[in-house]
Formats: structure tokens, sequence, C-alpha cells
């Protein structure tokens, strides 16, 4: 499953899996790409908690549609199986964050997720730096999670993603929300370079042409032909 789905072909999705399918390194997956609407802020958001803006009040609904609607009405129209571990999750920026609240929340659905560029900065205070470190939602969701949930995960940054620091260390927030991250659930017990992977762009941007690059990287992981 793709988030913003309108945004695929900028990514060049299609031909993508045609050539990695082609040279024999992925199973061809069938993706569902599902467009962002208006109001993608408020349904890319987190479904559990609000941001300190208040953003993300239809989060928990969109979440509801794509686990009660869209997964069913595409495995019975294509006759595809429901395993978790063979139904990943991606997404960038917001979507990113968003594919990673429904892949956290429902490991018995999504068994892979993919984070590009993604929107990690989500907190819950908009304070001074400390406070928007130590309230990021995604992070205090993993620590704050009893029982390490089932699930591979995918993660891209890229050196030119932003250009903020918020605490003045010389790491863009982009690679340091991401690593840190990363961080977190290596203490919640998930492996690196196993259960969890990061790839690092050098020059990477903030765009759909840096996330095409990456595309390969995470097909090639999440779909292996073993």
């Amino acid at each position: 499953m793709a988030l913003d789905g309108q945004n695929m072909a900028a990514w060049k999705l299609a031909e993508t899996i045609q050539r990695l399918a082609a040279a024999g390194e992925i199973v061809p997956p069938l993706v569902v790409a599902i467009a962002a609407t208006p109001d993608r802020v408020e349904e890319y958001g987190l479904a559990r908690t609000l941001d300190y803006a208040g953003r993300g009040k239809k989060a928990a609904a969109f979440q509801r549609r794509v686990l009660d609607f869209v997964l069913p009405e595409v495995r019975q129209r294509y006759g595809v199986q429901a395993a978790a571990a063979r139904t990943a999750i991606m997404g960038a920026s917001l979507g990113g964050l968003s594919a990673f609240d429904l892949a956290w929340a429902h490991p018995d659905v999504f068994g892979t997720v993919g984070v590009f560029s993604g929107s990690l900065w989500w907190r819950g205070e908009d304070g001074d730096w400390r406070a928007a470190q130590r309230s990021r939602l995604a992070h205090k969701i993993v620590r704050e999670t009893a029982a390490r949930p089932a699930l591979r995960l995918w993660f891209e940054a890229g050196t030119a993603d932003e250009t903020d620091d918020r605490d003045g260390n010389g790491v863009i927030d982009a690679i340091q929300d991401t690593t840190e991250l990363i961080d977190e659930l290596v203490a919640k017990g998930f492996r690196r370079d196993t259960d969890v992977r990061y790839l690092q762009i050098e020059g990477g941007k903030h765009h759909e042409s840096t996330w095409a690059e990456a595309l390969p990287v995470f097909l090639t992981w999440a779909f292996p032909r073993r």
C-alpha cells in the first residue's frame, strides 16, 4: 500500500517494479496507491493523539477506512493473501508518519513499513527545542508500547531534506529524528539491519525525485525474491 498515491508516477513506481521484477530482484507486489485528500494534514496525523496544534483529527477515521474498507475490498477483488508478512505500507513525509502509525498499531495487518523522509518531528509540545525534542510523538509511542510488534521497518532520510537543526548539534532534524527513532526501536528489541534498516542519501531532498531514487532499495528489501 502506498500513501500519497497521486505522486506514485513521480516516484516511478510502476516502471521500477517492472524493472526489478524483470531482473529477478523482487517478487512483484500488487500496489494499492491511495491518493491524499485536501484533508491530508488531518488524515495523515497520528490516530491516537493530536499534535501540539491539534492536527490529526481525521487520522483515526482514515485508518479505519484503510483497514475496514480498502484492504478487504482489494483482497476480495484480487484474491490476495491477508498475511501480515506479505503486506507492506509506505509513505513519505506526513505519509511516512501515517504509514508508521498504521503499521505500529496493526502489526497483524502490516508486517513491513517504509518511511521516506518521515515527519518524525510531529510533536506534542511547541516550546523550546528541548520541549520539541522530548515530545516527539512517534518516539513516545515506541517507548510506551509494552510488547515489541512483529514488524520490519525501513527508513530513508536525505542530507538535504531540510536545513533545520533544532538543538544545534550539526545534524539536521530530518536525520536526527529518524536515527533517534531507530535508537528507540533498538532499545525495544528490534535488530539493526535485520528488523530495522536505514538509508541515508547524500544530497537527498524532501522531494519525489529522491524518494524515486530510494524506492528500489526499499522494494528489494521488502519483497526480495528468495
